[in-house]
Protein backbone atom coordinates (compact mmCIF):
# COMPACT_ATOMS: atom_id res chain seq x y z
CA UNK A 1 0.00 0.00 0.00
CA UNK A 2 1.01 3.58 -0.70
CA UNK A 3 2.89 5.68 2.50
CA UNK A 4 1.33 8.13 4.62
CA UNK A 5 1.95 11.50 2.95
CA UNK A 6 2.94 14.29 5.56
CA UNK A 7 2.16 17.83 5.45
CA UNK A 8 5.66 18.15 7.84
CA UNK A 9 8.25 16.33 9.10
CA UNK A 10 6.98 16.25 12.86
CA UNK A 11 3.45 14.27 11.01
CA UNK A 12 6.31 11.70 9.40
CA UNK A 13 7.73 10.63 12.61
CA UNK A 14 5.08 10.71 14.94
CA UNK A 15 4.96 6.85 13.78
CA UNK A 16 7.71 6.12 16.01
CA UNK A 17 6.61 4.94 19.17
CA UNK A 18 8.02 4.50 22.82
CA UNK A 19 10.99 1.52 23.37
CA UNK A 20 12.08 1.71 19.20
CA UNK A 21 15.12 1.14 18.20
CA UNK A 22 16.13 3.74 14.91
CA UNK A 23 18.24 3.61 12.01
CA UNK A 24 19.16 6.53 10.71
CA UNK A 25 20.76 7.46 7.10
CA UNK A 26 24.28 8.59 7.29
CA UNK A 27 27.31 10.47 5.87
CA UNK A 28 25.85 13.09 3.20
CA UNK A 29 22.43 11.55 3.09
CA UNK A 30 21.72 12.15 7.04
CA UNK A 31 18.11 13.13 7.10
CA UNK A 32 18.06 16.66 8.61
CA UNK A 33 14.80 17.73 8.26
CA UNK A 34 13.60 14.28 9.96
CA UNK A 35 15.93 14.12 12.52
CA UNK A 36 15.44 17.59 13.99
CA UNK A 37 11.84 16.53 13.88
CA UNK A 38 12.90 13.56 15.95
CA UNK A 39 14.87 15.73 18.29
CA UNK A 40 10.91 17.29 18.90
CA UNK A 41 8.75 13.96 18.68
CA UNK A 42 11.25 12.40 21.10
CA UNK A 43 10.62 14.76 24.03
CA UNK A 44 7.00 13.00 24.07
CA UNK A 45 8.38 9.01 23.73
CA UNK A 46 10.43 7.31 26.03
CA UNK A 47 13.87 4.91 25.80
CA UNK A 48 14.23 5.02 22.19
CA UNK A 49 17.78 4.13 21.02
CA UNK A 50 19.09 5.67 17.71
CA UNK A 51 21.58 3.63 15.19
CA UNK A 52 24.32 5.57 13.12
CA UNK A 53 27.38 5.89 11.83
CA UNK A 54 28.94 9.38 11.33
CA UNK A 55 25.69 12.04 10.77
CA UNK A 56 26.02 15.44 9.57
CA UNK A 57 24.76 18.50 11.16
CA UNK A 58 22.43 16.46 13.26
CA UNK A 59 23.45 17.95 16.39
CA UNK A 60 19.52 18.67 17.47
CA UNK A 61 19.81 15.09 18.75
CA UNK A 62 22.32 16.32 21.30
CA UNK A 63 20.46 18.25 23.24
CA UNK A 64 20.48 17.42 26.79
CA UNK A 65 16.73 17.13 27.39
CA UNK A 66 16.45 14.05 25.14
CA UNK A 67 18.57 11.94 28.25
CA UNK A 68 15.99 9.51 29.24
CA UNK A 69 14.11 9.92 25.99
CA UNK A 70 16.59 9.05 23.36
CA UNK A 71 20.54 7.46 23.39
CA UNK A 72 22.85 7.63 20.60
CA UNK A 73 24.21 3.78 19.41
CA UNK A 74 27.24 4.76 17.74
CA UNK A 75 29.51 2.89 15.05
CA UNK A 76 31.13 5.53 14.35
CA UNK A 77 31.59 8.62 16.20
CA UNK A 78 31.18 12.41 14.57
CA UNK A 79 30.78 15.89 15.33
CA UNK A 80 27.26 15.51 16.41
CA UNK A 81 27.86 12.23 19.30
CA UNK A 82 31.62 12.73 19.79
CA UNK A 83 30.97 14.65 22.95
CA UNK A 84 28.43 12.20 24.14
CA UNK A 85 30.75 9.56 23.36
CA UNK A 86 33.30 10.67 25.70
CA UNK A 87 31.18 11.55 28.86
CA UNK A 88 29.20 8.03 28.70
CA UNK A 89 26.19 9.84 27.71
CA UNK A 90 26.08 7.67 24.31
CA UNK A 91 27.31 3.91 23.59
CA UNK A 92 29.96 2.79 21.21
CA UNK A 93 29.81 -0.34 19.28
CA UNK A 94 33.85 -1.01 17.61
CA UNK A 95 32.73 -2.90 14.46
CA UNK A 96 34.17 -3.05 10.82
CA UNK A 97 32.17 -1.27 8.76
CA UNK A 98 31.75 -4.47 6.17
CA UNK A 99 30.17 -6.28 9.55
CA UNK A 100 27.33 -3.34 10.10
CA UNK A 101 24.99 -4.61 7.51
CA UNK A 102 25.47 -8.29 8.81
CA UNK A 103 24.89 -7.40 12.03
CA UNK A 104 21.11 -5.87 10.89
CA UNK A 105 20.40 -9.51 8.41
CA UNK A 106 20.95 -11.95 10.80
CA UNK A 107 18.49 -10.07 13.27
CA UNK A 108 21.46 -9.59 16.20
CA UNK A 109 20.31 -6.46 15.37
CA UNK A 110 17.02 -5.54 14.84
CA UNK A 111 15.71 -2.40 14.30
CA UNK A 112 12.17 -1.24 14.32
CA UNK A 113 12.12 2.25 12.05
CA UNK A 114 14.78 3.19 9.78
CA UNK A 115 15.07 7.15 8.81
CA UNK A 116 16.11 7.96 5.53
CA UNK A 117 16.62 10.61 3.01
CA UNK A 118 15.96 9.61 -0.72
CA UNK A 119 15.33 11.39 -4.19
CA UNK A 120 12.13 11.19 -5.69
CA UNK A 121 10.31 7.88 -7.35
CA UNK A 122 10.68 7.57 -10.80
CA UNK A 123 8.06 6.60 -13.48
CA UNK A 124 8.37 2.69 -11.65
CA UNK A 125 7.76 4.53 -8.38
CA UNK A 126 11.54 3.60 -7.61
CA UNK A 127 13.42 6.31 -5.34
CA UNK A 128 17.28 5.97 -4.98
CA UNK A 129 19.02 6.69 -1.54
CA UNK A 130 21.32 8.91 -3.49
CA UNK A 131 24.55 9.53 -2.37
CA UNK A 132 24.83 7.46 1.22
CA UNK A 133 24.62 3.67 0.54
CA UNK A 134 26.74 2.34 3.47
CA UNK A 135 24.69 0.12 5.81
CA UNK A 136 21.79 2.13 4.98
CA UNK A 137 20.08 -0.55 2.12
CA UNK A 138 20.44 -3.54 4.84
CA UNK A 139 18.91 -1.20 7.59
CA UNK A 140 15.33 -0.80 4.76
CA UNK A 141 15.49 -4.49 4.14
CA UNK A 142 15.36 -5.04 7.90
CA UNK A 143 13.06 -2.33 9.63
CA UNK A 144 9.29 -2.89 10.15
CA UNK A 145 8.93 0.53 8.51
CA UNK A 146 10.83 3.12 7.09
CA UNK A 147 10.28 6.55 6.78
CA UNK A 148 11.56 8.79 3.93
CA UNK A 149 12.34 12.58 3.44
CA UNK A 150 11.95 12.56 -0.53
CA UNK A 151 14.22 15.51 -1.55
CA UNK A 152 13.93 16.81 -5.05
CA UNK A 153 18.25 17.92 -4.46
CA UNK A 154 19.31 14.23 -4.45
CA UNK A 155 20.39 12.77 -6.72
CA UNK A 156 19.67 9.85 -8.32
CA UNK A 157 22.71 7.41 -8.51
CA UNK A 158 23.47 3.90 -9.85
CA UNK A 159 24.11 0.03 -7.95
CA UNK A 160 22.33 -1.25 -5.23
CA UNK A 161 20.27 1.89 -3.50
CA UNK A 162 16.71 1.65 -4.85
CA UNK A 163 13.95 1.50 -2.40
CA UNK A 164 9.97 0.95 -3.70
CA UNK A 165 7.75 4.08 -2.85
CA UNK A 166 5.58 2.08 -1.73
CA UNK A 167 7.83 0.30 0.91
CA UNK A 168 8.08 3.30 2.67
CA UNK A 169 5.22 4.01 5.55
CA UNK A 170 5.37 7.81 5.67
CA UNK A 171 6.76 10.50 3.01
CA UNK A 172 7.82 13.94 3.84
CA UNK A 173 8.88 16.00 0.69
CA UNK A 174 11.06 18.59 0.71
CA UNK A 175 13.74 20.41 -1.72
CA UNK A 176 16.82 21.02 0.78
CA UNK A 177 20.45 20.96 -0.20
CA UNK A 178 22.69 18.73 1.12
CA UNK A 179 25.84 18.76 2.80
CA UNK A 180 28.48 19.92 1.38
CA UNK A 181 32.32 19.25 1.99
CA UNK A 182 34.11 21.09 -0.31
CA UNK A 183 38.48 20.44 -1.24
CA UNK A 184 40.28 20.51 1.56
CA UNK A 185 42.40 23.84 2.21
CA UNK A 186 46.21 22.33 1.38
CA UNK A 187 48.86 23.39 3.65
CA UNK A 188 52.52 22.42 4.10
CA UNK A 189 52.12 19.35 5.93
CA UNK A 190 49.18 17.48 4.01
CA UNK A 191 50.70 18.53 0.70
CA UNK A 192 54.42 17.03 1.93
CA UNK A 193 52.43 13.22 2.65
CA UNK A 194 50.64 13.86 -0.28
CA UNK A 195 53.95 13.78 -1.95
CA UNK A 196 55.34 10.94 -0.46
CA UNK A 197 52.63 8.73 -0.45
CA UNK A 198 51.99 9.49 -4.01
CA UNK A 199 55.14 8.03 -5.10
CA UNK A 200 54.07 4.41 -3.56
CA UNK A 201 51.13 5.06 -5.88
CA UNK A 202 51.64 3.03 -9.48
CA UNK A 203 50.20 3.09 -12.85
CA UNK A 204 47.02 0.25 -12.95
CA UNK A 205 46.38 0.67 -8.98
CA UNK A 206 42.84 0.28 -7.77
CA UNK A 207 42.56 3.01 -4.92
CA UNK A 208 40.97 3.50 -1.49
CA UNK A 209 40.93 6.38 -0.20
CA UNK A 210 38.98 8.74 2.66
CA UNK A 211 38.51 12.72 2.42
CA UNK A 212 39.95 15.51 3.78
CA UNK A 213 43.06 17.22 3.82
CA UNK A 214 45.77 14.22 3.35
CA UNK A 215 43.32 12.61 0.56
CA UNK A 216 42.87 15.73 -1.42
CA UNK A 217 46.76 16.10 -1.16
CA UNK A 218 47.56 12.84 -2.24
CA UNK A 219 45.24 12.70 -5.09
CA UNK A 220 46.54 16.33 -6.31
CA UNK A 221 49.66 14.75 -6.74
CA UNK A 222 48.38 11.91 -8.88
CA UNK A 223 47.35 14.35 -12.18
CA UNK A 224 50.94 12.11 -13.95
CA UNK A 225 49.67 9.16 -13.46
CA UNK A 226 47.39 6.81 -15.85
CA UNK A 227 45.11 4.53 -15.71
CA UNK A 228 43.95 4.65 -12.23
CA UNK A 229 40.70 3.13 -10.50
CA UNK A 230 38.59 3.46 -7.41
CA UNK A 231 36.98 1.08 -5.12
CA UNK A 232 36.44 2.62 -2.25
CA UNK A 233 34.43 2.85 0.73
CA UNK A 234 33.84 6.70 0.42
CA UNK A 235 35.12 9.77 -2.20
CA UNK A 236 35.40 13.28 -3.26
CA UNK A 237 35.93 16.01 -5.14
CA UNK A 238 39.59 15.00 -5.18
CA UNK A 239 38.94 11.93 -7.85
CA UNK A 240 36.24 13.67 -9.73
CA UNK A 241 39.24 16.26 -11.00
CA UNK A 242 41.24 12.81 -11.67
CA UNK A 243 38.49 11.67 -13.59
CA UNK A 244 37.97 14.54 -15.79
CA UNK A 245 41.85 14.53 -16.58
CA UNK A 246 41.60 10.66 -17.73
CA UNK A 247 43.78 9.79 -14.67
CA UNK A 248 40.89 7.67 -13.05
CA UNK A 249 39.05 5.58 -15.88
CA UNK A 250 38.78 2.19 -13.93
CA UNK A 251 40.30 0.59 -17.03
CA UNK A 252 42.54 -2.34 -15.04
CA UNK A 253 40.17 -3.59 -12.49
CA UNK A 254 38.60 -6.76 -12.65
CA UNK A 255 35.64 -5.58 -10.30
CA UNK A 256 33.50 -4.22 -11.82
CA UNK A 257 35.97 -2.54 -14.46
CA UNK A 258 35.10 0.70 -16.15
CA UNK A 259 33.30 1.58 -13.02
CA UNK A 260 33.69 3.21 -10.30
CA UNK A 261 32.65 1.61 -6.73
CA UNK A 262 31.72 3.25 -3.52
CA UNK A 263 29.67 3.30 -0.68
CA UNK A 264 28.99 6.57 -0.23
CA UNK A 265 30.20 10.03 -1.79
CA UNK A 266 30.49 13.65 0.22
CA UNK A 267 31.91 16.78 -1.37
CA UNK A 268 30.69 19.69 -3.15
CA UNK A 269 27.54 20.45 -5.70
CA UNK A 270 30.02 19.59 -8.36
CA UNK A 271 30.49 16.24 -7.24
CA UNK A 272 26.46 15.29 -6.52
CA UNK A 273 26.21 16.74 -9.99
CA UNK A 274 28.78 14.47 -11.79
CA UNK A 275 27.07 11.59 -9.73
CA UNK A 276 23.69 12.09 -10.81
CA UNK A 277 22.53 9.52 -13.01
CA UNK A 278 26.15 8.59 -13.86
CA UNK A 279 25.84 4.72 -14.82
CA UNK A 280 29.90 4.89 -14.66
CA UNK A 281 29.62 5.35 -10.85
CA UNK A 282 28.33 2.45 -8.79
CA UNK A 283 27.05 2.91 -4.94
CA UNK A 284 26.97 -0.47 -3.30
CA UNK A 285 26.18 -2.15 -0.35
CA UNK A 286 29.01 -1.52 1.75
CA UNK A 287 28.58 -5.04 2.85
CA UNK A 288 30.11 -6.01 -1.30
CA UNK A 289 32.46 -2.99 -0.75
CA UNK A 290 34.26 -3.40 2.07
CA UNK A 291 34.45 -7.29 1.81
CA UNK A 292 38.09 -8.24 1.65
CA UNK A 293 37.01 -11.79 -0.24
CA UNK A 294 36.04 -9.05 -3.45
CA UNK A 295 38.90 -5.69 -2.75
CA UNK A 296 41.23 -8.78 -3.42
CA UNK A 297 39.90 -9.85 -6.42
CA UNK A 298 41.17 -6.31 -8.36
CA UNK A 299 45.32 -6.39 -8.63
CA UNK A 300 46.98 -3.58 -7.46
CA UNK A 301 45.39 -2.59 -4.82
CA UNK A 302 46.33 0.76 -2.91
CA UNK A 303 44.93 1.42 0.26
CA UNK A 304 45.28 4.93 1.86
CA UNK A 305 43.99 5.46 5.90
CA UNK A 306 45.01 7.78 8.46
CA UNK A 307 45.21 7.19 12.40
CA UNK A 308 45.54 8.96 15.37
CA UNK A 309 48.50 7.62 17.03
CA UNK A 310 51.15 4.56 15.82
CA UNK A 311 53.30 2.83 18.70
CA UNK A 312 56.81 2.21 17.90
CA UNK A 313 55.92 -1.05 17.00
CA UNK A 314 53.63 0.03 14.20
CA UNK A 315 50.13 -0.76 16.15
CA UNK A 316 47.71 1.42 14.30
CA UNK A 317 45.16 3.52 16.87
CA UNK A 318 42.42 5.33 14.26
CA UNK A 319 39.06 5.85 16.74
CA UNK A 320 39.66 6.90 19.99
CA UNK A 321 42.29 9.51 21.87
CA UNK A 322 43.73 6.83 24.60
CA UNK A 323 40.00 6.37 26.20
CA UNK A 324 37.99 9.08 24.48
CA UNK A 325 36.41 7.95 21.16
CA UNK A 326 36.93 10.15 18.32
CA UNK A 327 35.25 8.43 15.52
CA UNK A 328 35.20 4.37 14.68
CA UNK A 329 37.02 1.46 13.36
CA UNK A 330 35.20 2.16 9.75
CA UNK A 331 36.65 0.33 6.96
CA UNK A 332 40.57 0.98 7.17
CA UNK A 333 41.07 -2.69 8.54
CA UNK A 334 39.01 -4.12 5.97
CA UNK A 335 41.02 -2.27 2.95
CA UNK A 336 43.89 -2.68 4.83
CA UNK A 337 43.70 -6.99 4.14
CA UNK A 338 42.29 -6.99 1.08
CA UNK A 339 45.24 -4.76 -0.30
CA UNK A 340 47.21 -7.10 1.42
CA UNK A 341 45.85 -10.25 -0.09
CA UNK A 342 45.68 -8.19 -3.40
CA UNK A 343 47.73 -9.43 -6.32
CA UNK A 344 50.63 -6.36 -6.42
CA UNK A 345 48.41 -4.43 -3.49
CA UNK A 346 49.76 -2.11 -0.62
CA UNK A 347 48.32 -0.52 2.19
CA UNK A 348 49.54 3.40 3.73
CA UNK A 349 48.75 4.60 7.09
CA UNK A 350 49.54 8.36 6.26
CA UNK A 351 49.26 10.98 9.06
CA UNK A 352 50.81 14.15 10.40
CA UNK A 353 53.96 13.62 12.86
CA UNK A 354 52.61 15.72 15.52
CA UNK A 355 49.31 16.62 16.91
CA UNK A 356 47.94 19.42 19.19
CA UNK A 357 49.99 22.25 17.79
CA UNK A 358 53.15 20.42 17.45
CA UNK A 359 53.05 19.44 21.15
CA UNK A 360 52.51 15.80 20.92
CA UNK A 361 54.53 13.29 18.84
CA UNK A 362 51.77 11.30 16.83
CA UNK A 363 54.65 8.20 17.02
CA UNK A 364 54.33 7.12 20.15
CA UNK A 365 56.37 4.83 22.14
CA UNK A 366 53.41 2.77 23.58
CA UNK A 367 49.96 3.89 22.46
CA UNK A 368 47.75 5.91 25.35
CA UNK A 369 46.24 3.80 27.44
CA UNK A 370 43.02 2.51 26.55
CA UNK A 371 43.75 3.70 22.70
CA UNK A 372 42.30 1.35 20.27
CA UNK A 373 44.57 -1.09 18.36
CA UNK A 374 41.96 -0.63 14.63
CA UNK A 375 45.09 -2.07 13.02
CA UNK A 376 47.33 -4.88 14.02
CA UNK A 377 51.29 -4.19 13.55
CA UNK A 378 51.03 -7.19 11.67
CA UNK A 379 48.52 -5.65 8.81
CA UNK A 380 50.41 -2.79 8.88
CA UNK A 381 52.10 -1.87 5.69
CA UNK A 382 53.88 1.76 4.94
CA UNK A 383 53.75 4.67 7.61
CA UNK A 384 53.86 8.18 5.64
CA UNK A 385 54.69 11.53 7.67
CA UNK A 386 55.83 14.46 6.38
CA UNK A 387 59.19 13.48 6.70
CA UNK A 388 59.32 10.55 4.68
CA UNK A 389 58.40 6.79 4.74
CA UNK A 390 58.61 3.51 7.02
CA UNK A 391 58.40 0.38 5.29
CA UNK A 392 57.25 -2.07 8.08
CA UNK A 393 56.09 -4.95 5.96
CA UNK A 394 58.70 -7.71 6.88
CA UNK A 395 60.39 -6.18 9.76
CA UNK A 396 61.75 -6.94 13.07
CA UNK A 397 60.54 -4.35 16.22
CA UNK A 398 63.91 -3.07 16.17
CA UNK A 399 63.84 -2.10 12.25
CA UNK A 400 60.42 -0.87 12.70
CA UNK A 401 61.33 1.41 16.04
CA UNK A 402 64.15 2.72 14.00
CA UNK A 403 61.91 3.46 10.70
CA UNK A 404 59.70 5.33 12.39
CA UNK A 405 61.19 7.45 14.53
CA UNK A 406 63.24 8.68 11.08
CA UNK A 407 59.79 9.73 9.96
CA UNK A 408 58.78 11.25 13.32
CA UNK A 409 59.27 15.34 14.09
CA UNK A 410 62.92 16.12 14.83
CA UNK A 411 62.18 16.92 18.09
CA UNK A 412 60.49 14.00 19.45
CA UNK A 413 63.46 11.71 17.96
CA UNK A 414 65.82 11.83 20.68
CA UNK A 415 63.13 11.43 23.49
CA UNK A 416 61.64 7.95 21.24
CA UNK A 417 64.98 6.37 20.98
CA UNK A 418 65.51 6.82 25.09
CA UNK A 419 62.05 5.19 25.62
CA UNK A 420 62.09 2.88 22.86
CA UNK A 421 65.38 1.34 24.61
CA UNK A 422 63.89 1.85 28.32
CA UNK A 423 60.36 0.02 27.65
CA UNK A 424 61.31 -2.63 24.52
CA UNK A 425 65.01 -2.81 25.27
CA UNK A 426 65.38 -1.69 21.59
CA UNK A 427 68.92 -0.35 20.50
CA UNK A 428 67.77 2.05 17.96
Amino acid sequence: MPPIICSSALQAVALIEDNETLWTHSMGATPKVLLDALAAHALTRKNLTLLQLHTENAESLSDPRLHGHLRHRCFFGGVPTRALLQRGEADYVPIFLSEVPKLFRSGEQPIDTAIIQVSPPDKHGICSLGISVEATLAACQMARKIIAHINPMMPRTHGDGFIHYHKLAAVYEQSVPLPQHPLAASDATSMAIGQHVAKLVQDGDCLQMGIGAIPDAVLACLTEHKDLGVHTELFSDGVLNLVELGVINNSRKKVHPGKLVTGFALGSQRLYDFVDDNPSVIFMDIEQVNDTSIIRKNPNVMAINSALQVDISGQICADSLGTRIYSGVGGQMDFIRGAGLSEGGRSVIALPSTAANGTVSRIATVLSPGAGVVTTRAHVHYIATEYGVANLRGKSLRERARALIDIAHPKFREQLCRETFEMWQLRV
